[in-house]
């Protein structure tokens, strides 16, 4: 799989071990920086760039680190096809993408640790979207709204 990276100046300190996993895994990486916590990053940059490898079928996923994950989420998911969330535990790593067909791992790295990463991205890069109803509709739903036509979502 062609995995798409990146991390702020916060979510560096993860960089290690999302790097390290990957090629024990033997995706090929596609690494947007940062790589050190001396410059400040903004996330919303990263967000971009790493979203617009995957909209250009250059990755098929991605993984984006800030801090808490909170914005790392909230940037990505604002480009069209792009659906990110933060997952801090297993569950939602893979369910994200089974049921809602996440594309994008957001991480921070305040928040969890070099093992749990590990864990996370396991689950999320293993797993499959399920393609069945009722996920394909509520993903049509989410298309809608990409595009603005909330009034066809009733």
């Amino acid at each position: 799989m062609r995995v798409a990276v990146a991390f702020d100046h916060r979510g560096v300190r993860l960089r290690d071990a999302v790097l390290a996993e990957l090629d024990a895994l033997g995706h090929e990486t596609f690494d947007l920086g940062a790589d050190t916590a001396a410059v400040r990053i903004d996330y919303p940059d990263k967000a971009r760039e790493l979203g617009e490898l995957i909209q250009n079928g250059d990755a098929e996923r991605g993984i984006l680190v800030c801090g808490s994950g909170v914005g790392a989420s909230v940037a990505v998911s604002k480009l069209d096809g792009i659906r990110g969330a933060m997952c801090h535990d297993v569950y939602s790593a893979h369910q994200g993408v089974e049921h809602d067909d996440m594309n994008v791992l957001c991480l921070g790295s305040e928040v969890v640790g070099p093992a749990l990463t590990v864990d996370l991205m396991r689950a999320f890069l293993h797993a499959r979207f399920d393609g069945g109803e009722p996920y394909v509709t509520r993903l049509q739903k989410i298309e809608e709204i990409e595009r603005g036509s909330i009034a066809n979502l009733k």
